[in-house]
């Protein structure tokens, strides 16, 4: 379970901080001619913020988890994701697009969320001087 869980969120980290970097970067007219088409119907601003969100998103999936430090960051991360993919679905849904996509996504940073605090969760490492 442990490496299943490590192989959905090194993927979902791959899929968000793509994603989420392409809105961040790269202009509204060049997401558009991507075939990003719902950013047609939102203000920049908005789009530019779901990108912050899904790049932090993917750094909380990883980095608390296996840096040991604040793991339980890990499972929040997944669940705003799974959130944030729940919206995206409804958009997509009530502008006629495909939703297939978040929804999938969505299922697994949520799976991610359940695993990492019920079933795999990770201990935080001791730290050096610390006291108990």
């Amino acid at each position: 379970m442990n490496i299943a869980l490590w192989i959905i969120q090194a993927l979902l980290a791959l899929a968000f901080l793509l994603a989420g970097g392409m809105k961040l970067a790269m202009p509204i007219d060049t997401l558009l001619a991507n075939g990003m088409t719902v950013v047609e119907h939102m203000p920049a601003a908005l789009v530019r913020f779901i990108g912050l969100s899904e790049v932090a998103g993917a750094v909380g999936l990883i980095l608390p988890a296996a840096l040991r430090i604040k793991p339980k960051l890990t499972p929040i991360a997944a669940g705003a994701l799974a959130f944030v993919m729940v919206l995206a679905a409804i958009t997509h849904l009530a502008l006629g697009e495909a939703f297939g996509a978040p929804l999938m996504l969505g299922s697994l940073a949520a799976f991610v969320a359940w695993g990492r605090s019920t079933k795999q969760t990770i201990a935080p490492r001791e730290l050096v001087g610390a006291r108990a």
